[in-house]
């Protein structure tokens, strides 16, 4: 069964994850180390790209705030 354009999972540079996160390389891998980013995953020895989906979650989970609470908009 194939997944739908909605539904497939694309990799994604880290130009693109920066541009999307709003932080610099070091924050991203300095989170990654802590557990607290989505890893690359290595497509060949000088790439690593990031699952849209995983960095999608990411940021819904860092809307939610620290303290898991929504922020009033």
């Amino acid at each position: 069964m194939m997944a739908t354009d909605a539904e497939a999972d694309r990799l994604i540079k880290l130009e693109e994850v920066k541009r999307r996160v709003g932080l610099g390389k070091s924050m991203i891998y300095r989170l990654i180390h802590e557990g607290t980013f989505p890893a690359p995953y290595k497509v060949s020895p000088g790439a690593s790209r990031w699952s849209n989906r995983e960095v999608l979650a990411w940021i819904d989970d860092v809307k939610d705030g620290f303290e898991g609470k929504r922020r009033k908009i």
